[in-house]
């Protein structure tokens, strides 16, 4: 009898738990549900009372939320990184001998350009001045 009430309450805890974290926006939230679950779970089995399993969840979810907000901060940082870089970054066409089309990126760097061969142009540089490095 027991053991079956305890599979049922496992169930509920975990779907209950999925229906929680579908609706976080956040690494916190997310990070603060499973801390928070995980740690209930933790301090019902170390205490086997309703005090030790809120302690748990109380800890639990505050780690979690701690170490989810940190990911949300270094993903924050990923995506200003990578919209700087696109906001830096130029492409030029280059026409090759055959009629192909070659785009080459030239990154902004101080008043300058940078080429992805790591060549210095102190200026936008033109089709005719790219083509002998990234065309033909």
């Amino acid at each position: 009898m027991v053991k079956g009430l305890v599979t049922i309450l496992i169930i509920v805890t975990v779907s209950l738990g999925s229906a929680f974290i579908a609706g976080c926006e956040s690494g916190a939230q997310t990070g603060s549900v499973i801390g928070a679950l995980a740690g209930a779970g933790i301090g019902q089995l170390a205490g086997g009372d309703t005090e030790s399993t809120l302690i748990g969840a109380a800890i639990g979810g505050g780690a979690g939320y701690i170490l989810g907000n940190e990911g949300d901060k270094v993903e924050a940082q990923a995506d200003r990184d990578y919209l700087y870089q696109e906001m830096n970054t130029v492409m030029v066409k280059v026409t090759n001998s055959n009629g192909s089309i070659v785009q080459v990126p030239l990154r902004k760097q101080g008043i300058g350009y940078v080429g992805t061969r790591g060549e210095y142009y102190s200026n936008l540089p033109t089709e005719d001045q790219l083509r002998p490095v990234y065309g033909f």
